[in-house]
């Protein structure tokens, strides 16, 4: 039976809401406090992220400490009920030390340091900095450690990037001597035979440059590794440097771009999880494929600990630094806010909370904008969301149970990427993750996103779209996890090369093969003009019948074993197998050859969903756009229906009595929804 988490700090055991506060910038006028403080509590504001860029504040100079200003802020904060979470301010270092320690700042990949500025500028590797920010770290955990107000720490802000100084080289070859033992290993792995570029000495070996080696797959992936390994140990650095004064506050830092860093690496040094979500609403007819992208998003980072996570950095209004800044239209702000509260978040917060008034995001949406006043469209949006926060806040800690998992993991991202294969022009990775956990929003089928070092067991269902990086182990596996009675769901460009980046000998899909009964001979990319279509079999399993366009990635299989339920209808290979099913043991792989559109992926995941016996959020059919999310106790279900599909609709409950959490009321049968309208429904959990 589900039961509920401790809450993330037993000072504020409710849903937490609040922004980034940076009164460093307003130290000139210390009326700015106090009006803040009132408005923070007119808006339903209950905590603040305070001190995030606040190096030069805190040390003006080197060795001389200011910290009277946070003194009064934090003082304030614990007067009217107000909590923080303190930062630590590594992710921007003060003009003094880029000046006296240049080695603090970053390398580039082309070997060219850079000039103090920025954000994230700084070499993790370098002993100066990691002395400085735990100096600085060290005395705010002495003075603030035991405040009433904090109620943890937000480790720097928004880790990426990387650095390619000497440090981060000599820390880079031992990364590698540490993994491989020997250059005969490393030359193995890499496959450096290739265009002659074998090692004799350690001291050869690079980070991969635009200006020297980047075309060796093994050491592209083995180099972001290493820079996620070295940034989690600087961020474990950081998280030492504050615990001494009270080891019972807990840490967090905020996650925003998945482009460079294998987050779920963090989850073991990390007390909760946080991340930066700034989706660009309204882009579209509709906000329905946007809104279940960000479920997707928030679904991976729920998963890195298993338990409820916080959204730390949303905007209110807009943003200023996406191509077009386009604001929230009414409702979206509560649409968008409650739809990370049910999928998991125990937290809605912003950047920020009153507007910079010069400097890059002078114009990024806040909650108290350059007016100054509460009199305004946001703050009202930002108020009414603080209302029904608290109305829904026995919600805290309550788990979002899944019978489903995406497979995604990082550094099959990275070579997938970098495979130099049928579709250099756009392999489209990312979009078709996306595409396969968007059939099952739309059904309402919760769905967890985990790595391939996970653990399987307690899933009925593992979908594992291009799993080109498959490792010897994640197949053996995805075969146990069949044979238990699973039902495994793969694409074409799986089971292609291993954990160094090498292919696969013997026939794709490697390891994969005996569980999907199938032998994939060649790959085909097509442009972007061309089509095929599969044609399903008659009597088939999934019940699917007619034909359905394919694009972009046309795979040429031979069944060992597998079941053929849709064949290829053009070209050459017309006839020749397209989808199939595999029996193993006491269950079924299904293998997609050819990239399948929005159509057909819906059929097929009503089938599945049905054939695998998946519990969806609420028993109804849901219009399109509409989507459904549930949260439990074991007790008590939380059931959140959200409308993305820009207009009303209405969904059809099914008999089970609920109770709308807001107001209080009983609910029964038809739920209307207004456009952007969301429903947070209660009832009593299945036994």
């Amino acid at each position: 039976m589900a039961k509920k988490f401790p809450p993330v700090s037993s000072k504020l055991p409710v849903l937490m809401h609040g922004a980034d506060y940076n009164p460093d910038q307003w130290l000139h006028d210390p009326k700015v406090l106090e009006e803040d403080i009132r408005l923070m509590k007119l808006a339903g504001c209950n905590v603040m992220a305070v001190g995030i860029f606040s190096w030069a504040a805190f040390e003006p100079a080197e060795g001389v400490f200011n910290f009277e200003w946070m003194d009064k802020v934090l003082d304030s904060f614990a007067a009217n009920g107000i909590f923080a979470w303190l930062a630590t301010p590594s992710g921007a270092r003060p003009a003094w030390m880029s000046e006296k320690y240049p080695e603090v700042l970053r390398v580039e990949a082309n070997r060219v340091r850079n000039l103090h500025g920025m954000r994230h500028n700084h070499c993790s590797s370098s002993p100066v900095y990691r002395e400085k920010t735990a100096i600085l770290n060290g005395k705010l955990a002495e003075r603030y450690g035991h405040h009433p107000a904090v109620i943890g720490w937000h480790i720097s802000n928004e880790f990426g990037g990387d650095c390619h100084c000497s440090y981060c080289q000599d820390g880079f070859r031992q990364w590698l001597q540490n993994k491989y033992g020997s250059l005969d290993a490393l030359n193995s792995a890499w496959w450096t035979s290739f265009w002659a570029h074998t090692y004799t000495d350690w001291s050869q070996v690079e980070s991969p440059a635009p200006h020297g080696e980047n075309m060796v797959h093994g050491q592209n992936l083995d180099w972001r590794r290493y820079v996620t390994d070295l940034t989690v140990d600087f961020c474990r650095h950081e998280i030492e440097s504050v615990r001494s004064a009270n080891p019972d506050l807990p840490a967090t830092t905020n996650m925003h771009m998945i482009e460079g860093l294998d987050y779920r690496k963090f989850a073991d040094i990390l007390d909760v999880i946080s991340w930066d979500a700034y989706p660009t609403w309204h882009d579209a007819a509709d906000d329905s494929k946007l809104g279940a992208s960000i479920s997707f998003y928030h679904d991976l980072y729920r998963s890195l600990k298993q338990k409820p996570f916080l959204l730390m950095e949303s905007t209110p209004s807009l943003t200023n630094w996406q191509p077009v800044s386009k604001l929230k239209r009414p409702g979206m702000h509560k649409l968008s806010s409650l739809q990370a509260v049910a999928h998991g978040s125990d937290s809605v917060q912003y950047f920020q909370w009153r507007k910079s008034r010069g400097s890059s995001e002078k114009f990024h949406g806040a909650v108290v904008d350059h007016v100054g006043h509460e009199h305004t469209r946001v703050f009202q949006d930002v108020a009414e969301l603080g209302r029904s926060l608290a109305d829904i806040s026995e919600i805290t800690g309550t788990p979002t149970p899944s019978q489903t998992a995406i497979l995604f993991d990082w550094d099959n991202r990275w070579a997938v990427k970098d495979a130099q294969g049928p579709r250099n022009s756009g392999i489209h990775y990312e979009e078709t993750v996306l595409a396969h956990h968007r059939a099952l929003w739309e059904q309402g089928v919760p769905a967890d996103v985990i790595g391939s070092e996970d653990d399987f067991a307690g899933y009925k269902l593992i979908i594992a779209p291009m799993l080109y990086l498959c490792r010897e182990e994640t197949g053996k596996k995805l075969e146990q996890f069949v044979e238990n009675g699973g039902t495994l769901v793969t694409t074409y460009w799986s089971g292609v090369v291993n954990e160094n980046d090498l292919c696969h000998l013997g026939g794709f899909p490697g390891p994969l093969r005996k569980t999907l009964g199938i032998w994939a001979e060649e790959i085909e990319g097509l442009y972007d003009y061309d089509r095929n279509g599969v044609a399903m079999e008659q009597g088939n399993v999934l019940g699917l019948s007619g034909s359905f366009e394919v694009a972009e990635l046309c795979e040429l299989i031979h069944t060992e074993g597998a079941e053929v339920l849709g064949r290829y209808t053009d070209d050459f290979y017309a006839g020749r197998p397209a989808l199939t099913v595999n029996k193993l043991g006491k269950g079924q792989a299904y293998h997609m050859a050819a990239r399948l559109q929005d159509d057909f992926l819906g059929g097929f995941y009503q089938a599945i969903v049905k054939e695998a016996g998946l519990a969806k959020a609420v028993e109804a059919e849901l219009p399109a756009g509409v989507t459904a999310q549930v949260r439990t106790d074991g007790e008590s279900d939380y059931v959140f229906v959200m409308n993305f599909s820009g207009r009303g609709q209405s969904v059809e409950l099914d008999s089970r009595q609920y109770t709308n959490l807001e107001s209080g009321e009983a609910v029964s049968g038809k739920l209307d929804l207004p456009v952007n309208g969301v429903a947070v429904l209660k009832r009593s959990a299945r036994a």
